[in-house]
């Protein structure tokens, strides 16, 4: 059985952070598996002090059988299965590993700070080459509520199809409005009435195969960082898109609002791919 939702198990509070929300977006999802992975990389004693000289393999099982037991623990009857990654290509192994998922959840540092491996090069490498969307999870303090609006950035001129799905669906299972935020620079050539007005013609289909989701929708004039990160504020999610790049030689370019978010965002973010 394919995982619907695969997780990166790297030992900090931000991964058992992104393990413990991937659980309950299985449990959202009609009780998807949630499948706990951890890349064999060569020095956990230089990732995780704590763990300092001890043998790879051992703590790494340790990890994901203790976190397995605890997701389980919380959620009876939620399947979890776990399994180490080779390490001498994590970001291959990573891509692979969500190839036949619906979802890789990473943990993830605010304010540009790492720890761990999922969110330095290796994760921000694989969130801008897997073919699945990825969300970001930061540890919480204190988590918002599950009913609490999910947030989507779009852009009226690019795809949004993909990205729009995926907002309101996760807006419809938690029984969450949904805030729709377009920001446009401000020496874009549309008036204001324009952007609004186009904004609002996107949304059209979208609240027609979605009418218990309330909407809430903005076309603002600003740079798109510093207002969906101000929209993602209290969000129980905040979504954006990214572009595909097929080939794992590609760099990953996730852009500055992309970015904004991930190390900004109080909330956990998104990013689903398109083309």
């Amino acid at each position: 059985m394919a995982p619907g939702i695969v997780v990166g198990l790297d030992g900090t509070e931000q991964a058992e952070a992104a393990a413990e929300w991937a659980a309950d977006e299985a449990v959202l999802r009609g009780g998807t598996t949630v499948r706990l992975v951890h890349v064999l990389v060569p020095s956990p004693d230089v990732l995780v002090p704590m763990v300092a000289r001890r043998p790879v393999e051992p703590w790494a099982e340790e990890l994901l059988a203790r976190t397995a037991a605890a997701l389980r623990e919380r959620r009876p009857g939620l399947s979890v299965t776990t399994g180490l990654l080779p390490g001498d290509a994590p970001v291959a192994a990573l891509v692979g590993a969500a190839d036949d998922a619906e979802l890789l959840v990473l943990g993830s540092r605010a304010l540009g700070a790492v720890a761990g491996y999922f969110l330095g090069s290796v994760g921000l490498s694989v969130a801008g080459l897997v073919e699945r969307p990825v969300v970001l999870v930061r540890a919480a303090d204190p988590p918002v509520p599950p009913d609490a609006p999910v947030s989507v950035g779009v852009d009226v001129r690019e795809p949004a199809d993909e990205v729009l799905a995926f907002a309101f669906a996760a807006a419809a299972r938690r029984g969450s409005p949904l805030h729709v935020t377009y920001a446009h620079r401000r020496h874009a050539p549309a008036a204001p009435p324009e952007a609004r007005r186009a904004l609002d013609d996107l949304l059209v289909p979208w609240r027609a195969r979605h009418p218990e989701v309330p909407v809430t929708a903005r076309a603002v004039p600003g740079s798109p960082g510093p207002e969906l990160v101000h929209a993602a504020s209290g969000a129980a999610l905040a979504v954006i898109g990214r572009r595909i790049h097929r080939s794992p030689l590609t760099p990953a370019h996730l852009g500055s609002t992309a970015h904004a978010l991930l190390h900004h965002s109080p909330a956990p973010v998104a990013l689903v791919p398109h083309a």
